[in-house]
């Protein structure tokens, strides 16, 4: 299901204390950046977070479930508790977490092959 426009402008203004903040459409969903780092997305109305085995326990103690698209193996993603999304200040915490697990994260090479 698409993500609603006042789904995405809810979101991007309940963010926007975090700071160049961007999103883009992406398989029916939103993904979200700070400067260029993928932290969260949003799909079926639903904002999810990047999370890392330190910040996990936050959501899991909270019975959260990650995020695992059209049966897909879970993604290392877990929604945002209502209460969270809904306290602006709390959710930059939130999400400033979330930049922090995204920067932190091995990155993947790049499938692009080099000229030779």
């Amino acid at each position: 299901m698409a993500v609603s426009e006042g789904d995405l402008t809810f979101v991007l203004d309940q963010l926007a204390r975090l700071g160049q903040l961007r999103s883009r459409r992406m398989f029916g969903g939103v993904g979200l950046y700070r400067r260029d780092t993928f932290f969260g997305l949003i799909d079926d109305g639903v904002l999810y977070l990047k999370v890392d085995d330190a910040t996990r326990a936050r959501y899991t103690l909270r019975r959260l479930k990650p995020f695992a698209p059209d049966g897909m193996p879970s993604m290392s993603y877990y929604p945002v508790p209502a209460s969270v999304l809904e306290d602006a200040d709390e959710l930059v915490v939130w999400a400033r977490e979330a930049v922090a697990v995204a920067e932190r994260a091995p990155t993947r090479p790049s499938k692009r092959r080099s000229a030779r």
